[in-house]
Order: structure tokens, then C-alpha cells, then sequence
């Protein structure tokens, strides 16, 4: 873990943005096409853990972005080149564009200010999509990736930041996976060698600190 003055040198708020990786109603809500992984997320307590990031990031000036994964009705430019898409062609819920399992799951709030970018490809929110070139004209320099799932997005997140020259901050708690051992063991093998990883707690006190200090 990182010492409470490296994590606040990352976290200044004028080049950090927190991105919420497929937060959705369809992913992690009630009514989740996955809900192996919805349980997880909210069971964990991960799902909770971003909404307190993503509110804290509101209040301290961190841009926010949410990047939601769906596809048209017709299927028109989705991939189908991997058991994972074919699979999900054939969930009860569909990520559909425009219907409610494309929108932010409670307890997640978005801002007028919050970003949103939405993707019918890929298995990535950064690669291929709109995010990179986002992140460039907000002159980010650290992104802090939450949501889900540790099996897949999280670290294609992670890899793309990394190898886009940003600084990934992973909050441990705040992503999640199945099983829920996968996380830990995801974490710890793999996003600590390329990302910093901290608490959210931690996260949320150099935000909290920046933004008394902004204040004075």
C-alpha cells in the first residue's frame, strides 16, 4: 500500500478522474443479467464503496466518467468474436440502448458534470472508445478505476491506462468479481505489478484533504 503522501500526490484533483467501469442497472442492480456478480458487488460491498467515491469525487472537483457497456437491439456492431458475447446473447436481460439496464445502479449518483460513455464493443471502456481522448483533454494523469468485474473489464481498464501513460489507482474494495475469491487473488497477483492499489477509505481521505486544502 502506498503511504498516505504518495496516494495524495496522485490524487490532486485537477488531473484525476475516477472512472466507473459497467455500474449499471443490467450488471449490478436487482434485475441483473449477472447475478452472481450483481450479489458480489453489492454483498461486498463494492458497489456501495464507488457510490461514496463517486460522491466524494463530486464535492472535491474529481471529474467523473461512467462507462457503460450495451448493445444496439438489432446487434448491429457488437462483437461476437469470444464465448463471453455469444454467451450474453442469450441472457433473460440485454444491455439494450435506452432502457433502464444501461443506467446507473443505486446508490450511484451522477452529476451534471459527470461524463458518459457508452460502448457497443470490445471488452474494454478505454480502448476503442471515446475515454482516451476524454481523459487527454482533461489533462488526467491519474485514473482511479472502480465497478466491475474483476474477471475482465478491470484489468482491460487497468492494461489500457497503463499502456496509454496514465497512473492507474485501483480502490481494492471498490471493484469485484466471481468468485469473490478471484478479487483478491486478481488484485494481488496482477493489478498491484502495474496499478496503485489502496483501500477506499484511503482513496476517499486524500480526497477529502485535497479538497479542505483547495478550500484554504
Amino acid at each position: 500500500m502506498p503511504s498516505y503522501e504518495q496516494l495524495s500526490e496522485l490524487l490532486a484533483p485537477a488531473t484525476t478522474v475516477l472512472l466507473t467501469v459497467e455500474c449499471q442497472q443490467g450488471v449490478v442492480g436487482p434485475d441483473s443479467a449477472l447475478p452472481e456478480l450483481a450479489e458480489e458487488a453489492r454483498s461486498s460491498g463494492a458497489l456501495a464503496n464507488v457510490a461514496r467515491l463517486v460522491a466524494a469525487a463530486h464535492r472535491g472537483g474529481v471529474q467523473v466518467i461512467h462507462a457503460v457497456a450495451e448493445r444496439r437491439p438489432d446487434g448491429r456492431g457488437a462483437s461476437r468474436n469470444a464465448r463471453l458475447f455469444r454467451a450474453a446473447e442469450r441472457l433473460p436481460v440485454q444491455q439494450l440502448s435506452g432502457t433502464t439496464a444501461v443506467r446507473l445502479a443505486v446508490p450511484i449518483e451522477a452529476a451534471e458534470e459527470d461524463l458518459v460513455v457508452r460502448r457497443l464493443h470490445g471488452l474494454s471502456p478505454i480502448q476503442g472508445t471515446e475515454v482516451d481522448a476524454l481523459l487527454r483533454n482533461l489533462g488526467c494523469r491519474t485514473l482511479i478505476v472502480t465497478g466491475v468485474s474483476a474477471n475482465v473489464a478491470i484489468p482491460n481498464a487497468v492494461f489500457d491506462a497503463v499502456n496509454r501513460g496514465y497512473t492507474a489507482v485501483v480502490p481494492t474494495d471498490a471493484i469485484a468479481g466471481v468468485p469473490s475469491d478471484y478479487t483478491p487473488a486478481m488484485i494481488r497477483n496482477t493489478l498491484a505489478l502495474v496499478a496503485t492499489v489502496a483501500t477506499t477509505d484511503e482513496v476517499l481521505a486524500c480526497v477529502s484533504r485535497q479538497r479542505r486544502t483547495v478550500r484554504r
